[in-house]
């Protein structure tokens, strides 16, 4: 399984990204050894996930998600934080 998922940098930033080892991937963020984006804007906060059952699907929806806007991202990560609460 492959994981599509949002991160809250410090700066208030919203990084995309994918993984197949999504706490392996939190850990190298918070490290500084994630995507260069993130480097010296953490600390992050997961604020959305989203499971894809290959790479290649993983990939399209991150793809996807990238394109929209800041405003539909934040939306995108309200909607889930209500499914869970």
């Amino acid at each position: 399984m492959w994981t599509i998922y949002i991160l809250q940098c410090k700066d208030n930033t919203l990084y995309t990204g994918i993984t197949d080892n999504l706490p392996r991937r939190l850990a190298a963020h918070s490290a500084g050894r994630g995507a260069k984006y993130t480097r010296g804007r953490g600390p992050v906060a997961l604020v959305y996930t989203e499971q894809a059952e290959d790479k290649s699907s993983a990939l399209r929806r991150e793809s996807a998600i990238k394109k929209l806007t800041r405003t539909e991202k934040l939306e995108l990560c309200q909607a889930q934080a209500s499914i869970h609460s």
